[in-house]
């Protein structure tokens, strides 16, 4: 491919979610936009100090992701190349669907940054894995903690049923899809791979035979090079990918007390758990439109005033996706220019 043409190539994959993501603000603005609710808003100093507390998540969900590369590179990176790798991997989950996703990639960029293909390739597979472990122990502490009807039981029953039934939906395959990853990485790598390379030599499923070869002897290699490591390394990787998450549905909760303090802070912290697992498999780019969509619908309850709500979707998705977008377009053209770096020793 020509550069001109990798290069408007990447330029309509900055801008189609940027123009998804804000015509679905501006339609949802024009169907729900109140004057007087619009102007009871005040930016206090207090409101900004939550929107800094807001940056504060930020900053500890890219940290925890810098933070957990670190600690899976047995510290062969340097905080700014862990730094950079994240910015990197939250940037590609900004321009493709959400079911690809930045960590997906992160073999490229971890290899660019001096980590041989190989490894890499073990070191994505095993932030996969850590990030399905969270979601999948984290569910049902949050409905210990969050009263079921709050979640799922509030407004319109069209609306609220459907979430349910997809969020249920999402767990079930990615519950499913963390067992393939434990006994794929940790326990039974060999075993898994002859079951699903047996599987998908069937004839309805076998046009994807090579791709489920290619991730089950990625899985093989991943079990042989983790074997070596402690509970505590586990403990770190796994205490790092929670500090990303948490931090991650944090940045609503901060919004939240600036506009609505009166909110209640555990129910906005999970559903901010149910939202981000719903975005998991948005078809558009870093679940442009979707998002903003199912923020309103899914936090109006809680907020009297369309507008208000609207002007917290915005500002969410400022701070966790168009952000992303800058930081991107800063670096990528930096990504592609400069050669692989050579691996500085872990004590630097």
């Amino acid at each position: 491919m020509k550069p001109g043409s990798s290069h408007s190539s990447l330029i309509w994959k900055i801008a189609l979610p940027v123009v998804i993501g804000l015509a679905v603000v501006l339609w949802l603005f024009n169907n729900e936009f109140n004057v007087e609710a619009i102007s009871e808003i005040r930016f206090t100093p207090y409101v900004w100090l939550c929107i800094g507390l807001a940056l504060l998540a930020v900053a500890g969900r890219d940290g925890g992701m810098a933070w957990r590369f670190r600690i899976l590179t047995n510290r062969d990176l340097r905080w700014s190349r862990a730094v950079n790798v994240t910015m990197l991997c939250e940037f590609t989950s900004a321009i493709t669907p959400s079911s690809v996703g930045g960590s997906a990639l992160s073999m490229f960029f971890l290899n660019r940054e001096g980590i041989n293909m190989g490894r890499a390739t073990t070191l994505t597979m095993t932030t996969l894995f850590l990030d399905e472990l969270f979601f999948v122990v984290s569910t049902p502490l949050i409905f210990l903690f969050v009263p079921y009807d709050d979640l799922f039981g509030f407004g319109g029953k069209n609306i609220t049923e459907g979430i349910k039934i997809a969020f249920w939906i999402v767990y079930a395959l990615i519950l499913a899809w963390t067992l393939i990853l434990f006994f794929g990485i940790i326990a039974k790598p060999k075993g898994i791979k002859w079951l699903l390379v047996k599987i998908f030599s069937w004839k309805p499923l076998r046009r994807w035979h090579e791709n489920i070869v290619e991730l089950t002897d990625n899985m093989v290699e991943t079990a042989r090079s983790i074997r070596s490591n402690d509970l505590t390394w586990w403990i770190k990787a796994f205490a790092a990918t929670s500090l990303s998450w948490i931090s991650r549905y944090l940045v609503v909760n901060a919004l939240f007390l600036g506009f609505v303090p009166e909110a209640s802070q555990t129910i906005v912290f999970g559903r901010q758990f149910v939202v981000w697992a719903l975005l998991m498999f948005s078809p558009t780019p870093g679940g442009s439109g979707v998002s903003e969509w199912l923020f309103k619908e899914y936090y109006s309850d809680m907020i009297t005033g369309g507008g208000i709500v609207m002007i917290i979707a915005l500002l969410w998705r400022l701070l966790t996706y168009y952000i992303y977008l800058a930081i991107g377009i800063c670096l990528i053209p930096s990504f592609i220019r400069h050669k692989k770096k050579p691996i500085i020793s872990h004590n630097d």
